[in-house]
């Protein structure tokens, strides 16, 4: 069996392969997320803990969190499943993937080294490999370096200085994502001002809508008093006109 271990402190990772069985059998029938002593692995790795964090079986299907057998099923996935991606809107698939307790059949085993033991271990806590890229976010920037709100991002973030085909130093360095500067503020401020601007000049014109109907209203009503006065006025000098013929 490969063993992969990592170290997240010191950036670095080594692969050891063993056949061990003395050695395998303490690591059978432990689950994903559950912790072990190093020096299971041998004398060097004594003081140390590790996590298990995966896994292959040897036909390379990857461990799954949460199946608990140490066999490989066959699960119905769908959007958002690990190991699974849909090539179609609500597809579901039925997918082979191991159980996440450890067995004969694996082939690689995932160790992550959450406690460092009092001795260095070679190739793994003996040297430090720096991180080539960094985070973009600012504030997973603040958080990596410990920053106050008040500390300027731009000066901590993570970059690379190199010479190009012309011989000129060039500094690379990824565009900070969701900086807050005063160009933004600006922007923000300008952005509420036309939502208030927008606002008012909708009540405005609503009121001044409100009093157009309003006078067409009055126009209306007094246009209809004026026609039924018309009409009352005809109908009565025709009246008067045939009383006055009658007679």
């Amino acid at each position: 069996m490969k063993i992969n271990i990592a170290c997240p402190a010191t950036g670095m990772q080594k692969i050891i392969e063993t056949d061990d069985e003395k050695k395998l059998q303490s690591l059978y029938d432990r689950r994903m997320g559950q912790e072990i002593e190093g020096g299971i692995l041998g004398e060097e790795y004594d003081g140390s803990v590790m996590r298990i964090s995966g896994g292959n079986d040897k036909q390379g299907f990857p461990m799954r969190q949460g199946v608990l057998t140490n066999t490989r099923v066959r699960l119905l996935c769908k959007k958002g499943h690990k190991a699974y991606r849909q090539r179609r809107a609500g597809e579901r698939k039925r997918k082979s993937v191991r159980g996440c307790v450890v067995g004969h059949d694996i082939a690689v085993l995932n160790l992550v080294v959450t406690q460092i033991g009092e001795k260095d271990i070679p190739g793994l806590t003996d040297d430090n490999c720096p991180r080539r890229l960094g985070p973009k976010r600012a504030n997973n920037i603040r958080k990596l370096f410990n920053l106050s709100k008040d500390d300027d991002v731009r000066k901590y973030v993570i970059h690379r200085t190199f010479t190009n085909k012309k011989g000129v130093s060039v500094r690379k360095a990824p565009k900070i994502q969701r900086l807050v500067t005063p160009l933004t503020l600006q922007r923000k401020r300008a952005r509420k001002a036309e939502k208030l601007n927008s606002v008012l000049r909708n009540k405005e014109e609503a009121a001044a809508y409100k009093k157009v109907v309003a006078q067409r209203l009055a126009e209306q009503r007094e246009a209809r008093r004026s026609l039924i006065s018309k009409r009352r006025s005809t109908r009565k000098s025709q009246k008067l006109a045939a009383d006055k013929g009658g007679k």
